[in-house]
């Protein structure tokens, strides 16, 4: 799979996910660098997990800032995971300035544990491609996007449909 970033087609590692396979599981670090695990943290919920190169950009922001958004209209059976290989610390900052406070933010730059798993990491540049993947209580893989280039949004609109139909 190709993902356009900066211009230059790069590959992705992994195999993507597909629908109505097994989800992965996957560790992270939170913001307050304490692992995240995301069975653990995530049981019993719809999953919404929302994939981005740094929330240092304007595409990425946005995208968090919606499904932060989002997800005051979804039932508490929805848990929403924003994930990039950002530094646990840029996260943070991220968060507290543009009010990022109830979806988790976590951070895949210590083993790209989730970038391997759902096939999202931009090999040549070590960071994770945009998409969103949409995961049942069941841990069955629902929905999954992958946005074919760094400046292009995903679907917001058909990503909280698909969450939707599953609560």
């Amino acid at each position: 799979m190709v993902f356009n970033f900066a211009g230059k087609d790069e590959k992705l590692a992994g195999k993507p996910v597909e629908v109505g396979q097994a989800a992965s599981d996957f560790t992270a670090l939170k913001r307050d660098l304490t692992e995240y695990e995301f069975f653990k943290e995530t049981e019993g919920k719809v999953v919404l997990i929302s994939s981005t190169p740094s929330l240092d950009t304007g595409v990425c922001e946005f995208q968090a800032i919606r499904f932060n958004e989002e997800v005051s209209n979804l039932s508490e059976d929805v848990a929403i995971v924003t994930i990039s290989c950002d530094l646990p610390f840029a996260q943070k900052r991220f968060c507290g300035a543009n009010g990022i406070d109830r979806i988790e933010v976590v951070s895949d730059h210590r083993n790209l544990s989730f970038g391997n798993a759902y096939g999202f990491v931009i090999e040549n540049v070590r960071l994770l491609a945009r998409g969103v993947v949409v995961i049942d209580k069941e841990r069955v893989v629902r929905y999954v996007e992958y946005v074919p280039a760094a400046s292009q949004h995903p679907d917001y609109d058909k990503a909280i449909e698909a969450v939707k139909a599953l609560v």
